[in-house]
């Protein structure tokens, strides 16, 4: 009996995972929350930074990810870069992991950045559901950087590397569009889906 509950008890956990693909999670913000702890809204405000993120990367063309409004400006594609680097930490952070700076490594292709933004958006969000406030209390921001180690309180992930991913994805809109390639006009992020 206790093996027969074992197997259906992972097998439902397998489950769970796989529909939690973050390449299709974040397409649409289909459900909220249970209820509002302090690690649920952080929760919700991760889900608004992958929304967006999503629908500012989706179909993107080689032309979009080497544009530029000028030549002291980052491309799309570096954008994206620094982006990933706020996700990360935004991941780190929530899984109580140290911050190492500059990033160890970063995806090589377009394909893989995508990809694994959005993977460690999935993986911030679920980290911090369900927290109390009492738990993100005794939460720090470490950043190594080059084996010089600081730490700062939570409230830095929201006016650091949040803020600036939210940011960085409307250069990213705003870029593409100059590029003659905007979002689909369906995306609806007050309802966190599209319109039909």
């Amino acid at each position: 009996m206790k093996i027969t509950l074992l197997f259906y008890l992972t097998l439902q956990t397998l489950t769970a995972q796989d529909l939690m693909n973050p390449e299709e999670f974040f397409k649409a913000l289909e459900t909220y929350p249970e209820n509002y702890t302090a690690g649920n809204v952080i929760t919700r405000w991760i889900d608004g930074i992958g929304y967006r993120y999503y629908w500012a990367t989706e179909g993107l063309t080689a032309s979009d990810y080497s544009y530029t409004p000028s030549a002291s400006s980052r491309t799309v594609y570096e954008t994206l870069e620094h982006i990933y680097g706020l996700a990360s930490m935004l991941a780190h952070t929530a899984e109580e992991k140290e911050n190492v700076r500059p990033l160890p490594a970063q995806p090589k292709t377009a394909v893989d950045l995508r990809k694994q933004t959005l993977a460690l958006l999935l993986t911030a969000r679920e980290a911090f559901s369900g927290k109390t406030a009492a738990a993100l209390e005794k939460m720090v921001l470490t950043i190594n950087r080059k084996g010089k180690v600081m730490q700062f309180p939570l409230w830095h992930l929201f006016n650091g590397p949040g803020a600036d991913a939210l940011y960085h994805i409307g250069q990213v809109v705003s870029f593409r569009r100059a590029n003659g390639n905007p979002i689909d006009s369906k995306v609806n992020v007050f309802m966190g889906k599209n319109n039909n």
